[in-house]
Formats: C-alpha cells, structure tokens, sequence
C-alpha cells in the first residue's frame, strides 16, 4: 500500500520515461509521503507489440475487400509479424544485440509500406553502423504495424499520443466527454487491465495523472473514469504540462465527474497539501493554485500562504518503479541528431526552473514555469547526476531547460570535470554569443554531444520582432563553435509567424540551406507559429498584426484561431519546408533550386548564395576581454631545457610537450616563460575551484616579463588555445 499513485497515461516516449512523476516522487521522498510511479504508456506498449498483442490485432474481423493493399499484406504476412515480435521488441531494448545482423541480412522482418522509402536512405546506412541501421528497420517494421492498427481497428492510436486531437484547442468539453461515455476503445482494454492490476497492487490513497501533452489527455480522463466506478473513494487529481498551459480557465463541472482536484504549475506544494487534506472539507482545506468543484460550481483555491519550495530542496528525481530495462530505442530518421529523442535511456533533468531569457513573443512567458527563473548550483545539480547513476545505472543526462543558461553549463561542466565523472548529455539552449569557441570545447569535454536550439524564422526582422535577442549572424558563428567543437546541433525553425511575407519565408528556408551545406547545423524541424493565448502575441494580437477568432472557453485555452492580416495561407509551404529539411539533413540535393521543393510558384530567394560563409569569416580570436576566465586542461605536461645558437636567438629555451587525449602538442618558450607557465597550470589544475581571470594573468606576468599581449598572442600560446590546453571562458 501506498499514500499516492503517480501515473502518466498513453503516451509519451519509447525510450525513457517522461520525468514528471519521478521529479514528484523525489520531492515526496523529502516529506516521507509514499508513492508508486506507473508509466501505463510502455506498459500498454509492450502488452500490445507481443505475440499476444498483435494476436489479438489480427483476431479483429476486417473487410478485407475494402481495405488498402498496404494492409491486405501485413494481413498476409500476420505469421510472420506473429513470429518476430518479441524477437525485434526485446532487441530495441538492447537485450540482444546479436539480432541486429539478422535484420540487416533484409530477409528477416516483414516489409510494407514503410521500407517503401529505404531506397532513398541507403546511402544514409554507410554512417548508421549496424546497431542503429537494425534499430531503422525495426523500427519501420513496428511502424508498419502500426498503421495496421490506425487503419483498421483504432484511428486514434500513435506511439507517442493518443486521440491527440481531441486534446488539442479543445475549447468545449463535448467532444472528449462523448467519446469518453462511449465503450472502451481497443487501446483502451490494454490500458485499463493494467491500470486495475496497478490500483489493487498499490491501494493508494490519491492517484495523480501528469498530463504533459494534448495527446495523453482522453487515456487520463479514461482512466480516472474507470477509478471513479470502481473505486470511488479514491481521490484523483491532475497536473502536468497540458493544464498548466491550457486549463487555466477550466468551467465546465463535468470534468469534475473523473478529477477531484486539478492543479496547476509546480506540483510539489499542491500535492503536499491535498495529501495533508485528502479527509478535510474542501471549504476547510488549505490549497494551492488548485481547482476543484464546490456546490457544483468550478472553483479555485489558492488559500495557502506557503511559498512554493526552492529548486534545492525538492530532492533528486527518483525513477523507482519504472521498468528503466524494459524501454525501447528507436530510430525514425538516419540521422544521429535526430535520433536522440527516440534512441537510448536518458536521466531526466533541469538546470533552472524557467527561462532565464522570458521575451520570445511567441511563448508562454507570463506562466509561472516559465516566467520564474532560478537555477540551480552546478554542485547541487552534479550531485544529483551522481545519485541518478548510482540509483538508475545510467549515465546519460537529458537537460530539460527551456533555454540552458551558459554560465551555468559552463559551471557543470567544470564540476563534472573536477569530480572526473564520465557522462553523456545533451541540452535546449539559445544560439546566443556566449557560446564561444572555448565554452564549446568545454561543454565537450564534459560529456555534451548535442544541442538543440530555436533559430525560429531566419530572418533578421522576424528575429527582432519574436524579441529573441539573436541575429542570423551571431547563429551561424554560435552552430560554427559548436560543430568544431564536435557538439551536434539541432534547430527549431518557425514559418508563419505573423507579417511574414513569401519573402521572407523562402529566404529563411535559403538561410537553413546554406548552414547544413556549410554543415553547422545537424538536423531541423519546421513548425507552423500558433498563436497561444498566454504568450505576448496572444495577449496582445493586434501588437503583432493579428486579428484572433473569439470563442466561449469552458474547457482548454490555449491555442488562439487567429487571421494574419497578410493573407497569406502558410500552410501550403509545409510539405515544402519538410521535404527539403528532410533532404538537408541527410547531406544531399543543396544544390536543387528551391522552387523545385514547391508545386506552386515561388519568388526567388534575395540571399546571397555565400550570406553563411561570409558570416564565418569574422574571427574575434584576438581579442583579450580582461574579466574572462582561464581554464587549464592538462597536466601531462613534459618539460625539456634545450639551447639554442641561431641569429635571431640564441640561448636556453624549454620545449614544452603537451600529451592530449588524441595528439601530442609541442611548444617552444624562453626558458623563464616556460617556468611561469607550468607554474600557472600547477596552481590552476582543473581541481582547483577558482579560476585565474586574463587580468590576473597578466598582472602576474609583467610582474617579471614584458608585454602580456605579445605572450598571449604568440605563437606557441595560440597553439595550446587551438588545442584546447587554454581555454578563456
């Protein structure tokens, strides 16, 4: 028995759960409140792609005569998806690897309509390896499926959502509640058997869903409406990403017939409260930012005078419960960068709690998630990696953040370093100029191997207009710093936002051409903008040339209809936009004109074909910013006195040899310097916590040398800055 279940429903993620419910169950462990955590998405997964699962698929009577050929043969073939099922899912759970050279031999799994596309990725396998090619094709294999299923026996079902639509800019409740008063769907009888053995094995107290998406919202109110019938003394309560931003203004009653409670951002302090009132009076209990219904009417409660808790106190996310070696890796997409959403088991965490940026005029920013800045120590959160990989056996970090903070990367990075971790992670950052091309080395000795960013539209009026706070300039010299420093990167573009003209759309997709050409950038997603009624374009339309479309909300809010007083219909540019992304990122076809990506006309782009790599040319190398930071980052340093008798200099000098990780680096110094120098990186070996700044550095050096700029500048220093033996952060 347990105080509390914590439940994500169908679906989120294959390959690592979704963090919410382990972030509360770390708090929880903090105050001594007991829970269990369940992820109902990979349970049902996994109850669904076994033999018995697809067994059941196929027992499903179909009208063979009116289904399409894509499905009249994987109905053919149903033998052999029955025969290799558990084989590929106990593969894509990296159980036994040895199966990948039997997919590969392609004579091995069932083939529909998704290897249709395999002729047009062959070239992409050369770079796969064979792991990841076997896990490409599988994962078609499962798609393949799939489609089975959406076509013939649940239109709703998807591997990362469910009845998403229903979900989305649902302004009426009407429409969820019908179908919820309708018999369970087939997904629906794997997800409610396992929800039944959870609820009799555990006997909470109170259940609390996390809702992250549109499309986990119809299994959440399923589930809770079979826990109301069979359990009604049982307290439910939701939270999550999807009320937070659209459940703000929640009125209809009748979605107080499945929750009790909704509560919305931080859910640390309201759940601590509801459990401390679970058997008070709502009209006598204490809340926070909670909704609940009272006299039959949606009221919301906010009477607690506590504050919620610092980020420093609500414990290490505990992933306790979840089945961490039953998830299953992915790959949609040959493409390294764009596969780690879908590939491998990440720990889950954040840097800082919001954005420490909060302008773009297309997010969010006026809720407290995002709103509220605090980040939190590099120590606090480098002790939290530790306990994760003690606790998980994962080494593998997922940074959460709206926007990572720089100084705060670099400050985990460092930490990492000092305490000799080995761990792999990757973030959400802006493209902004503090990621120099020290910081990305940095960040890539201390594990980072990707970053993903929002480049938006890349146009710098649009930049300026969405108040990012970056040029398309200052982007392509950031993606430079981290690609030659061996981070992958990933963009997030936008089309559509309002006053954008065809113009500046094609232009933008010219940009994005030339920096995968250039091969700064790795991989890309094209968004249409939608206008969020919490952001600065929601709350202010007009500001922004938008005319929104009013409608009563009872139920979600946060998706606006809008007209852009352009006229122009943006959607027509999407199939476009993705093709020629989907081209980019595998390397090929830059030099297609971009009308051929349309079939409709389109004017020619104004940027010049070399914009990118004349952005590339600046080189601010010597530049010497006196309160910058020095970092040294080896101590395998060998010194050798030699004299020398030439013309220009003659006399003792030392050869310092420089043994990296890769490559031995040899450096020539006056005798007198070099002693200096190795004195410097003796006393600021990367242990030791305080860093020298340049001025510093420089005070100390002409204490008993000469010009400091004619040293920092020299040759043998600049060979050790290109190496990465001196970093100025």
């Amino acid at each position: 028995m347990k105080d509390l279940l914590l439940i994500t429903p169908p679906f989120t993620q294959l390959n690592t759960p979704y963090p919410a419910t382990a972030y509360i169950k770390g708090f929880l462990n903090t105050k001594n409140i007991s829970s269990y955590q369940v992820d109902l998405g990979i349970d049902v997964i996994l109850e669904l792609f076994s033999k018995d699962g697809i067994q059941k698929v196929f027992s499903k009577e179909i009208d063979l005569h009116s289904t399409s050929e894509n499905s009249q043969r994987i109905y053919a073939l149903r033998e052999e998806y029955l025969k290799t099922i558990d084989q590929v899912i106990t593969f894509l759970q990296d159980k036994t690897p040895t199966l990948a050279r039997q997919i590969c031999s392609m004579n091995f799994l069932p083939e529909a309509s998704r290897f249709n596309q395999l002729d047009d990725m062959e070239f992409a396998f050369g770079n796969m390896g064979l792991q990841d090619k076997a896990k490409h094709l599988a994962t078609l294999y499962l798609e393949d499926i799939s489609d089975y299923i959406v076509e013939n026996i649940d239109s709703d079902f998807g591997f990362s959502r469910y009845a998403e639509r229903l979900g989305k800019s649902a302004n009426s409740f009407d429409e969820l509640y019908s179908k919820l008063s309708g018999e369970p769907t087939f997904i629906d009888e794997f997800t409610l058997k396992i929800l039944k053995e959870k609820i009799e094995t555990v006997q909470p107290k109170l259940v609390c869903f996390s809702i992250p998406f549109p499309g986990n919202l119809y299994s959440a109110f399923k589930c809770a409406q079979w826990i109301k019938k069979h359990y009604p003394h049982i307290k439910i309560a939701m939270g999550g990403g999807f009320p937070n931003t659209e459940l703000r203004e929640v009125k209809d009653q009748r979605v107080f017939e499945f929750f009790d409670f909704i509560t919305l951002d931080d859910g640390e302090l309201p759940l601590e409260l509801l459990y401390q009132n679970l058997e008070v009076a709502p009209e006598e209990g204490e809340f926070k930012r909670t909704f609940l219904l009272k006299n039959k009417e949606v009221v919301y409660k906010n009477n607690s005078k506590r504050h919620d808790f610092k980020q420093s106190e609500i414990g290490t996310p505990d992933y306790t419960d979840l089945k961490l070696d039953q998830y299953i890796s992915v790959i949609e997409i040959a493409n390294p960068m764009h596969s780690l959403w879908s590939d491998g088991r990440w720990n889950k965490l954040t840097m800082a709690h919001g954005c420490y940026w909060g302008k773009c005029t297309f997010c969010d920013i006026s809720l407290d998630y995002i709103k509220i800045y605090e980040p939190i120590s590099a120590k606090i959160l480098v002790d939290r990696i530790e306990e994760l990989i003690k606790t998980t056996g994962e080494t593998g970090f997922h940074f959460v953040d709206e926007a990572a903070p720089p100084a705060l990367m670099r400050e985990v990075a460092l930490e990492i370093l000092r305490r000799n971790l080995v761990v792999t992670w990757w973030t959400n950052i802006r493209f902004e100029k503090s990621f120099t091309r020290d910081l990305c080395y940095l960040l890539k000795l201390s594990g980072c191997v990707a970053v993903s960013g929002g480049l938006e539209v890349a146009s710098d009026r649009l930049l300026k207009l969405i108040d990012k706070g970056v040029s398309v300039d200052q982007v392509a010299n950031v993606t430079r710093n981290f690609t030659e420093a061996g981070i992958m990167v990933h963009a997030y573009l936008m089309y559509g936002y309002p006053t954008q003209t065809v113009q500046e759309t094609v232009d933008s997709l010219e940009m994005i051409r030339q920096m995968f050409e250039m091969g700064i950038l790795q991989s890309g997603f094209w968004h249409q903008f939608a206008m969020t009624a919490h952001s600065p374009v929601g709350m202010s339309p007009e500001d922004f040339g938008v005319v929104p479309v009013k409608q009563e909300i009872l139920f979600a809010n946060s998706d606006i209809d809008f007209k852009d007083k352009t006229g122009i219909d943006h959607n027509k540019f999407s199939f476009g936009l993705k093709k020629s992304l989907f081209n980019y990122m595998h390397g090929v076809n830059f030099e297609l004109p971009l009308q051929d990506w349309f079939d409709f006309k389109i004017p020619r782009t104004t940027i010049h074909p070399d914009y990118i790599h004349d952005c590339l040319l600046e080189d601010g190398q010597f530049s010497l910013k006196a309160n910058s930071k020095v970092v040294f980052l080896t101590k395998n340093v060998i010194a050798e006195n030699r004299v020398k008798n030439k013309k220009k200099y003659s006399g003792t000098y030392t050869l310092l040899t420089f043994h990296l990780k890769t490559n031995i680096v040899k450096v020539e110094l006056e005798q007198e310097k070099a002693k200096w120098l190795m004195n410097v990186l003796e006393e600021n070996a990367i242990e030791n916590s305080k860093k020298p700044t340049i001025q510093q550095l420089k005070n100390q050096f002409e204490e008993n040398f000469g010009d400091f700029e004619l040293f920092w500048f020299s040759k043998p220093i600049q060979q050790l800055k290109e190496n990465g033996v001196i970093l100025s952060l």
